[in-house]
């Protein structure tokens, strides 16, 4: 959520932060500005809305003329969106923006108050520039130092001193910073394709760390001030990558790239026909003994483990539960030694999967960390670590992040099963196999299923209501089905258990509520179809995803509209049968006049709780 930038360098400041912030849009926000050493006084501009209303203020006020500064895109918490609420915020000597929550901060306002502060905005950042000034002796690191001690809660700053007219300062504390070098000049930035336009070399903030962007370089110090020495990460992906390459909305875009997402994400992670995860620290010795497995993530990420507690039980007979991590780490959850806890997270820094993930460690349980983000916060305290290799996701609802997890939730899966010896070798290396064909079957479904899917889009512009039903794998893929389309489209959708149809739901449909309904599980197909019988009866429009083999043997009239994907494996059909789902939420999307890249009130990264 919300975007910080900053910039040291011979180029146009204010044009750099302004074109950075624009890669950090599907972050999520509502308002932005930009501060710049202009003349050596700090000259500030910011207002209520999207960018392109900062580029119409900043012409009608006049552009800062400089080469050092900060910028922020916000997505508001405390306080209205609005222009007094944005950032960046200013003491007398100090002027910062924040991405995070600071939870003391009413603590601090009062005490501030008490020393006779004003405050002109309702945002906690303020609270934190005002103490900055107040603790201000001089020394821009010590004070850091000391107002960091005082802060509780998360937390990534960029930071301007107006006696420091030719440097940047940043500091983070959960919230993810990231610090970009080039020849002659040096960024901080919340995410990488702010920086890519300029350079591909980066260093991790790590937590506590404060760093100095100044004309002659990057320089770091840890929470004793004492200096230390960064590794250079290099991006790897490039500016092209990060681009739409033509698509009109990198959501499109990326469907379009989910094949050789699979492809990259799981070839190098097999050898000799079976799975190959000893670079991610498993093996047969280290995951044998798990007895008790819990899988802990957020939104999609969770619907990704939903599949896999089913992938897991049916081949591995090893318990699997599935918890929003915002309810695991509230609940004292039963965790301990000898369990696994899998945390999947596509930005790697999500707050309540990262705080999950700590807990889980702290009862004993060994972890897991499924996430796309390279060097991110669970990436690094994880025990074990498989990274997916999407590249970068921009449009804010997930796609090809979402099927690259489910790839690698099947290797997993496949490795452990073959490990308690549930499986054979021979049939793992048949899944595996099967697993290796799933890009060419997702590309098929891609080119053949687009033009019914943008058809039957246009019959939900306006509808109010939908019910998502399946069974089994089929139920867990209608979750996610149902979170794309409420995501991209606004309208009101929930998945739902087939066959718990009768126990109260049914009671909603009629000829207003379409039903969508996913069959791609030979053993319960004709428990699906019933279902979609009884929904039909009852004046619901039935939208049926299904493989060809069931399409050919449906009576005429059970849906209004059918959806035929190729079948493959059944293990493997949510691969192949969350591609139309995708393709259909985004088109309705479209049809409402709705940018699907950038939902209302949705971040990218949700960095806070």
């Amino acid at each position: 959520m919300c975007g910080i930038v900053g910039y040291v360098g011979p180029k146009d400041c204010s044009e750099v932060l302004v074109n950075a912030l624009t890669k950090l849009e599907y972050r999520g926000y509502d308002s932005a500005g930009i501060a710049v050493f202009d003349n050596g006084e700090i000259k500030t501009v910011k207002t209520k809305g999207k960018l392109q209303d900062l580029k119409d203020k900043l012409a009608e006020v006049g552009t800062p003329k400089g080469h050092v500064g900060i910028g922020h895109t916000r997505w508001a918490t405390h306080g209205e969106p609005s222009d007094v609420n944005s950032h960046p915020h200013s003491g007398a000597r100090v002027t910062i923006v924040h991405n995070g929550i600071i939870e003391n901060y009413m603590e601090l306002k009062d005490f501030l108050i008490s020393k006779g502060r004003t405050f002109l905005s309702d945002t906690d950042t303020e609270v934190v520039a005002q103490l900055l000034d107040y603790k201000y002796n001089g020394n821009p690191l010590e004070t850091i130092d000391s107002v960091m001690a005082e802060l509780k809660g998360s937390f990534a700053l960029g930071i301007m001193f107006k006696d420091f007219s030719d440097r940047v300062f940043a500091v983070r504390r959960e919230s993810p910073l990231i610090v970009g070098v080039a020849e002659g000049e040096c960024f901080i930035a919340s995410d990488v394709p702010a920086i890519l336009q300029y350079t591909r070399d980066y260093y991790l903030l790590d937590h506590d760390e404060i760093v100095t962007l100044s004309p002659d370089g990057v320089s770091f110090v840890d929470e004793h001030l004492d200096p230390i020495e960064k590794e250079l990460q290099t991006a790897d992906w490039d500016m092209e990558a990060a681009e739409k390459g033509g698509y009109p909305h990198f959501m499109i875009k990326e469907i379009n790239e989910q094949p050789e997402a699979i492809r990259t994400t799981i070839m190098p992670r097999i050898k000799e026909g079976l799975p190959f995860l000893e670079e991610c620290g498993i093996t047969t010795e280290t995951i044998k003994d798990f007895k008790n497995i819990t899988i802990v993530a957020c939104g999609t990420a969770m619907h990704a483990g939903m599949v896999g507690k089913y992938v897991i039980e049916d081949l591995a007979r090893v318990s699997v539960n599935v918890d929003i991590a915002s309810e695991f780490r509230y609940r004292n959850p039963i965790v301990g030694e000898g369990d696994l806890v899998i945390i999947i997270s596509q930005s790697g820094e999500t707050a309540d999967s990262l705080a999950a993930m700590r807990l889980a460690k702290q009862k004993g349980a060994k972890t897991l960390a499924i996430v796309n983000a390279k060097g991110s916060s669970i990436a690094r305290e994880a025990d074990m670590l498989i990274y997916t290799l999407a590249g970068p996701e921009i449009s804010v609802p997930s796609t090809k992040a979402y099927i690259t997890q489910l790839s690698v939730m099947y290797l997993f899966a496949f490795e452990l099963a073959l490990a308690k010896e549930t499986i054979s070798t021979a049939e793992c290396k048949r899944l595996v196999s099967a697993l290796t064909k799933m890009p060419e079957a997702v590309q098929y479904v891609i080119d053949n299923c687009e033009e019914i899917c943008k058809f039957v889009a246009t019959k939900l512009v306006a509808t109010d209501s939908l019910l998502y039903i399946g069974r089994g794998l089929d139920y867990a893929l209608s979750m996610e089905g149902s979170l794309k389309l409420k995501e991209v489209s606004y309208i009101h959708s929930e998945s739902y258990a087939a066959g718990e149809l009768k126990h109260g739901t049914i009671s909603l449909i009629d000829e207003d509520v379409p039903v969508i309904a996913v069959a791609t599980q030979t053993g319960i197909i004709p428990k699906t179809i019933s279902n979609v019988v009884e929904v039909k009866s009852r004046g619901a429009k039935v939208i049926l995803v299904c493989t060809d083999a069931c399409a050919r043997e449906l009576k005429d009239g059970v849906a209004d509209y059918v959806i035929e994907i190729p079948h493959t494996d059944e293990l493997l059909m949510p691969i192949t049968a969350v591609v139309p789902l995708q393709i259909l939420a985004y088109y309705t999307s479209i049809n409402r006049g709705i940018d699907p890249d950038k939902p209302k009130n949705l971040a990218k990264s949700v960095t806070v709780e």
